[in-house]
């Protein structure tokens, strides 16, 4: 589901991480606005039904189906999976999208598997009765992610998608890889990683052999970037957002 946050200019499109939803990128939409039409979207099987099928390439076909409306090419910041959603939207339609700003995610996680982590999930003390009882549990970083992805009911805070499904997803990135995908993109890309990535050691330092490329390593930060060091996200997109849209008025 695609939502309308505002302000004027190139589109921005924020897409945010597994078992996450449009509403983790609120602290940075307001800034955001001053560089853009800032749009969120939650992804299939986040709060609403799943593809009857669960590929990258599903996920990115119904991306596209919720963007008929806007016209000029996008400038899409995508966090994790929303990431990678972000770039193989990219090389599917290569026309759609102008730049792109990648969080903390790599082509090639073949051999790792999602069932001890999902078996995890599965055993949280869902519902968590208030929001305090979230932060308790994750503590104030993930805590936030959460509290903004949870679903609200009666007695408590609820996970916003099935396990399975959550799982499922993970477990595709364990059996094939989207470097083709990645060298086939020709729009300037920045590339986030935190000092402590959950990404393949080295794997977003090779992703910078693409031309136009930029890689920033966040020190202190963890799989969440934008949340851990917000300041120092903050400053790394938007040093890269001003020098993309001068280097497109150049171009004009």
């Amino acid at each position: 589901m695609l939502h309308d946050e505002g302000g004027t200019g190139r589109p921005i499109l924020l897409l945010h991480g597994l078992m996450g939803s449009a509403r983790t990128w609120r602290r940075h939409v307001p800034w955001l606005r001053e560089h853009g039409h800032v749009y969120t979207f939650d992804a299939a099987g986040h709060g609403r039904p799943a593809p009857d099928e669960l590929t990258t390439e599903a996920f990115v076909a119904d991306l596209e189906t919720h963007l008929t409306g806007i016209t000029e090419p996008l400038v899409v910041i995508g966090h994790s999976m929303g990431a990678l959603h972000a770039w193989c939207f990219a090389a599917t339609h290569p026309a759609r999208v102008t730049a792109l700003v990648l969080e903390d995610m790599a082509p090639d996680f073949r051999g790792r598997t999602a069932a001890n982590w999902a078996a995890m999930i599965a055993q949280w003390p869902q519902p968590f009765p208030t929001g305090d009882a979230v932060f308790d549990f994750f503590g104030p970083v993930a805590g936030r992610y959460f509290l903004d992805s949870f679903v609200r009911r009666d007695d408590g805070w609820y996970l916003h998608g099935e396990v399975e499904t959550f799982r499922d997803i993970s477990e595709e990135w364990g059996s094939r890889h989207f470097w083709d995908e990645w060298n086939s993109i020709r729009v300037p890309a920045l590339l986030l990683e935190g000092e402590f990535t959950i990404t393949p050691e080295g794997q977003m330092r090779r992703m910078v052999t693409r031309p136009g490329t930029d890689h920033v390593l966040v020190d202190g930060a963890g799989h969440l970037v934008h949340d851990d060091r917000p300041d120092e996200f903050r400053t790394a997109v938007e040093h890269f957002l001003t020098a993309h849209a001068l280097s497109a008025s150049r171009l004009e």
